[in-house]
């Protein structure tokens, strides 16, 4: 049994599928106008045209062997050493100007409390998880470069070298603080560019793969729109009321021949008169409510009915029988006296179709895509799930264990 102390160093990595990064990523990028660069570049500048579309291209086998060495994994002519694995820095953390973990720095702790059999039971599943990325990555890579039918690499050379324009002005444009930064993350300018190229082939290859935008029918819409209306769409009910609360435990009495409750009810009806009679409801409230609304003569910020607890719960009851601008009283409730003015009333309803089409629409589009992604991701779990891995798996463990023991 782990040590349950130790178990909040493995984070949710070990649950995502194998290109999470990949797809997460396309998503990001397709919908903003750096894919539309991106994707232009590879187009325009390296001449390809159209993609040559094989539907079973990750069928094509890429050469796959183990290395016989336990150090080094080698996937179609590509070598995984184990600094890729254990020092690499996620690149989300990189894009996302946060403060970056290394899976090593992340593990050291658990490395300097557990023995190395607790160790690896504890740090596998993060380590199997981050070689499934690289070899999936590797494979998109070679499937994108089957793809398209001439040389890249220039276009490829631009984009990345775009990228790393952006990177620098996130230093105010200072290249030397810049490097020192990857530097610090592990990476130099050219390990970040080679970095930003794969990431660029692979969006390239996941949006050629991508159904045809054809029409969105209006049955899709329908089905879409029931779907997403409860969490989306749905327009609460809501009150916007002024109130005058007299309350009865703070009324004073002279007679002793009157009690507060009636003292209450008499105050009550004198401001309903002088309401009536035209004065101002918010002036009377600062006068008179004991509520901790008077100052804002009496005015509540827009409630839902059922979110009004005792006494005012008995606001609601009221406030459907009226319409905005109507006055009510008395309103009695446990120990309270209510005069209520009805400002606004939104009953709970949906937006209608038509005014949120494009938004339904979009999600059309974006389940379409989300469903040609998860089938490519389908098909690089197929094709990981053969390589034999478990050599060197156990030495990325070793390492990492003994080196966070150091």
């Amino acid at each position: 049994m782990l040590n349950a102390k130790y178990r909040r160093y493995i984070t949710d990595v070990s649950s995502r599928p194998v290109c999470w990064c990949i797809v997460r990523s396309v998503r990001q990028c397709l919908a903003s106008a750096a894919m539309a660069w991106c994707l232009t570049t590879l187009v325009v500048l390296a001449g390809c045209g159209q993609p040559n579309t094989k539907k079973d291209d990750l069928k094509q086998s890429t050469l796959v062997r183990k290395s016989v060495l336990q150090n080094v994994l080698i996937v179609g002519g590509e070598t995984i050493i184990y600094d890729e694995i254990v020092k690499a820095i996620p690149e989300q953390d990189e894009s996302q100007n946060v403060t970056p973990v290394s899976l090593a720095a992340r593990l050291k702790p658990a490395a300097q409390a557990l023995g190395l059999e607790e160790f690896k039971q504890l740090a596998k599943p993060m380590i199997e998880q981050q070689v499934r990325n690289q070899i999936s990555s590797i494979l998109l890579n070679q499937a994108a470069k089957r793809q398209i039918n001439k040389d890249i690499d220039p276009a490829l050379e631009r984009a990345a070298e775009k990228e790393w324009r952006k990177f620098v002005m996130r230093y105010d444009g200072d290249e030397a603080k810049a490097e020192d930064a990857l530097k610090k993350l592990g990476m130099n300018r050219e390990t970040f560019k080679e970095r930003r190229k794969k990431t660029i082939l692979i969006q390239y290859y996941a949006a050629s793969i991508l159904p045809s935008d054809r029409p969105v029918t209006y049955s899709e819409l329908v089905q879409a729109y029931n779907q997403m209306k409860d969490e989306v769409f749905l327009k609460p009910a809501a009150l916007t009321f002024r109130l005058i609360d007299i309350e009865v435990a703070k009324i004073g009495v002279t007679d002793p021949n009157n009690d507060p409750l009636t003292r209450a009810r008499a105050l009550a009806g004198q401001l309903m008169e002088r309401i009536r009679a035209g004065e101002d409801f918010g002036e009377l409230a600062k006068q008179y409510s004991n509520d901790h609304r008077r100052e804002f003569g009496g005015l509540w910020k827009p409630k839902n009915p059922k979110s009004l607890a005792e006494p005012y719960d008995s606001l609601a009851a009221q406030a459907e029988k009226m319409e905005p601008g109507q006055v009510a009283s008395p309103i009695e409730s446990a120990g309270h006296i209510f005069i209520l003015k009805l400002e606004e009333k939104q009953v709970e309803s949906y937006e209608s179709l038509e005014s949120v089409q494009d938004q339904v629409k979009e999600r059309v589009i974006m389940d379409r895509r989300r469903r040609a992604l998860e089938t490519l991701n389908e098909k690089v779990k197929e094709q990981a799930s053969v390589i034999e891995t478990d050599r060197f798996i156990d030495y990325c463990l070793e390492q990492v264990y003994l080196a966070g023991r150091q």
